[in-house]
């Protein structure tokens, strides 16, 4: 339904938390490099999941913690190339995705939006 001005109204969707999101864009980035065998995908898969979740966090939450996640975020990639050496590439991505989205659950999950203005 239209409104007086033509437009559409916006559609009220729940979210996807960003601790869900930000561990899930690890995972994906990761499946795309490996099924294509062009790592550079993956990166441009894990580059726009991190955007987005850090523009949901500056937006909610401010600058400084949006850059910490994002930090968060691309400590667990470089830490996965390691890890992996140690325990195989797709159990070094389970255990890092699920670490970064603990740390961000901790980290914003559980408070509540900063309020717009």
């Amino acid at each position: 339904m239209r409104n007086r001005d033509g437009y559409h109204p916006p559609v009220s969707r729940p979210p996807l938390p960003t601790w869900i999101l930000a561990p899930l864009s690890l995972i994906l980035a990761f499946a795309v490099a490996d099924l294509t065998g062009v790592r550079p995908i993956g990166g441009v898969v894990l580059f726009v999941g991190t955007v987005w979740c850090a523009l949901e966090w500056r937006r909610d939450h401010g600058l400084a913690p949006a850059l910490g996640l994002v930090a968060v975020v691309l400590a667990g990639f470089a830490a996965s190339h390691p890890l992996g050496d140690q325990i195989g590439a797709w159990p070094s991505v389970g255990v890092v995705s699920a670490v970064v989205g603990v740390v961000i659950w901790a980290a914003v999950g559980r408070r509540p939006r900063m309020a717009r203005a």
